[in-house]
């Protein structure tokens, strides 16, 4: 059974950072593509940031230039930096799995808080 236990999120003051941490177990991260959502109260689910088998990423233009997403492929987890963090920012965050050839992530985490004060 594919597991993606998130951790790291918290409370932060608006200009502040966070790491996210995705731990995965079952699959191997290097050979799928991961991701990070987030969904704040009332809106739908935003894909942030993916990275690809061959280590390629991309972003949402809401996060770019202020979040980063890795991986260590010995701790088989993948990363969310979230830096110059914003009140807008506030969201549950999610870790997803996909197969690279896959339309969607099948494989989703527990969702870890983020919340962003003014």
């Amino acid at each position: 059974q594919v597991q993606l236990v998130e951790s790291g999120g918290g409370l932060v003051q608006a200009g502040g950072s966070l790491r996210l941490s995705c731990a995965a177990s079952t699959i191997v991260i290097s050979s799928n593509v991961m991701g990070w959502y987030r969904q704040a109260p009332g809106k739908q689910r935003e894909l942030l940031a993916a990275i690809t088998s061959d280590g390629s990423t991309n972003y949402a233009d809401s996060v770019k230039g202020r979040f980063t997403i890795s991986r260590d492929t010995a701790k088989n987890t993948v990363y969310l930096q979230m830096n110059s963090l914003k009140p807008e920012d506030t969201a549950v965050y999610y870790c997803a799995a996909r197969g690279r050839a896959a339309p969607l992530y099948a494989y989703w985490g527990q969702g870890t808080q983020v919340t962003v004060s003014s």
